[in-house]
């Protein structure tokens, strides 16, 4: 055992105002199995690259352990994995490989394939494999769940749960609770640790921010309060002030002596009220620093003329001589949130692919209501570029409803001023989902949607999808928001 100290961490890339850690200090235990959780854009893959010394920064981080970072950078995928896995660690020790992979469920031919020809959990696996043999290493873990299925998760989160020494990124509330014993958390002004795994950091953070808004609305009534006073009072000053120089009503003339005293006293009254109030509302700032925003979101999707928008019948797909899926049938009906379950290769997005009307060779019969509006969330966003402004105009969106949503799911309005390619691949898929809320379709088809998102804002996307029911086609592998929201599964 030993410690990862950080002290006083402060960082801002070039050229920016905005510091992304501003005098940051905790301490890591290197036997911990740590979970890794902030909204888009809050800095942990930054964080990890400052671990890697990457960047210079202000502060200090010590550690007696080397940083190892996953995925592994790959520089040519045509090579063998077995070469790839000899420049991850040349002193690996054969048997020890097989050990791991076999952990994995990977099977040792693997090795004597490109390392390109591997399907991208496999290539997950080998790599994960490869790094847990290094000695006195803490890993980095970034995102492995992003090319994993729903079997492939559990299996690698079964597998890190074995594990210990590292920090994993990862947005899959199922996937972190099963294999992670603290949770490390950027929040809105500083970096927490918590022993536990997710869903102890969630119910606590939902007790504190309880507790944070019960003492707001407290504050807010006193300011109110205060603020009445200092109004009634200040009015009462104004007016005695004013009867320096005149008269009673029954004509006799004040004592101005005795009347500017009267008026002294209550300018100080007032005055004192009115440093109470403003040290309430200095005190009001320092609460809710960390309550994330969590604002409900809107779809208005298109009303449909029949309640059968498509059916597809023994659909089977092809390409060349490998047929990816066979005798498929299912309907989609008004209200039904179906989701497409399967492995990966099993057809998923060529069965999305078709539905969209994308050109495909099949067998069977696909028939789609007539004049059917889809809305389709594709699970790349490499494409994406040029500002907000362009992006709405192109897609034909409301503008300022579009960045609406984005401002609910946790955008900074500097982030509307900068190009759509400089985005975290978060933010990326915001976008793609936000234009896709904005779209008048009868039909919202979503291939990966969550890939990269926070939990957060996959919170607010189920309570979107729970409340306005939309139809909706999807593919994701994320266990508890397919439990929550399909209302009907095909298996591939």
């Amino acid at each position: 055992m030993s410690l990862i100290n950080v002290s006083n961490l402060t960082f801002a890339y070039e050229g920016s105002y905005d510091n992304i850690f501003e005098n940051v200090s905790f301490q890591i235990d290197t036997d911990w199995k740590l979970g890794f959780t902030g909204r888009n854009g809050r800095g942990k893959t930054t964080f990890m690259n400052l671990l890697l010394g990457k960047y210079e920064y202000g502060g200090t981080i010590s550690a007696d352990v080397g940083f190892e970072y996953f995925p592994f950078p790959v520089e040519n995928k045509e090579d063998m994995t077995l070469n790839v896995i000899e420049d991850v660690y040349p002193d690996y020790v054969h048997w020890e490989l097989m050990r791991e992979l076999s952990w994995l469920q990977v099977s040792e031919d693997v090795l004597y394939r490109p390392f390109a020809s591997l399907s991208n959990g496999e290539q997950t696996k080998v790599l994960l494999a490869a790094l847990f043999l290094k000695e006195n290493s803490f890993l980095l873990i970034d995102e492995p769940t992003n090319h994993l299925d729903m079997e492939g998760r559990q299996l690698v989160s079964d597998y890190l749960n074995t594990k210990k020494g590292f920090i994993l990124v990862s947005h899959d509330r199922a996937f972190l609770d099963n294999c992670v014993d603290h949770i490390l958390s950027i929040n809105k002004t500083n970096i927490d640790i918590q022993k536990g795994n997710f869903s102890d950091w969630w119910e606590n953070k939902q007790r504190q921010d309880n507790y944070e808004l019960a003492e707001n609305e407290k504050l807010r009534k006193d300011i109110k309060r205060l603020s009445d006073a200092a109004k009634r009072t200040s009015n009462w000053s104004d007016a005695v002030e004013k009867t320096k120089n005149g008269t009673t009503n029954s004509g006799s003339k004040l004592d101005k002596g005795y009347v500017g005293h009267k008026a002294a006293k209550m300018m100080k009254r007032s005055k004192s009220i009115e440093q109470r109030q403003h040290s309430a509302i200095d005190e009001k700032s320092k609460l809710l620093k960390n309550i994330e925003s969590f604002e409900n979101l809107k779809i208005s999707q298109l009303a449909y003329h029949k309640s059968r928008l498509a059916e597809l019948e023994n659909i089977t797909i092809s390409y060349g001589d490998k047929t990816v899926c066979r005798d498929i049938s299912f309907t989609i009906d008004q209200g039904e949130r179906i989701a497409l379950s399967g492995k990966n290769g099993s057809g998923k997005s060529s069965i999305i692919k078709l539905i969209c009307g994308e050109p495909i060779e099949y067998t069977g019969q696909y028939r789609p209501g007539s004049q059917l509006k889809i809305s389709y969330v594709s699970q790349g966003t490499s494409h994406l570029q040029g500002n907000l402004t362009d992006f709405a105009r192109e897609h034909d969106l409301d503008e300022s409803l579009f960045k609406a949503i984005l401002r609910k799911l946790d955008f900074a309005r500097v982030q509307f001023e900068k190009d759509i390619s400089a985005y975290s691949e978060g933010q990326k898929k915001k976008v793609l989902i936000a234009r896709s809320l904005c779209d008048r379709a009868h039909l919202h088809i979503w291939d990966e949607p969550l890939n990269f998102i926070d939990v957060i804002s996959r919170m607010q996307i189920e309570e979107l999808l729970l409340e306005y029911a939309p139809t909706l086609l999807f593919v994701e592998h994320d266990r508890e928001f397919c439990e929550n929201i399909s209302t009907k599964v095909v298996e591939l």
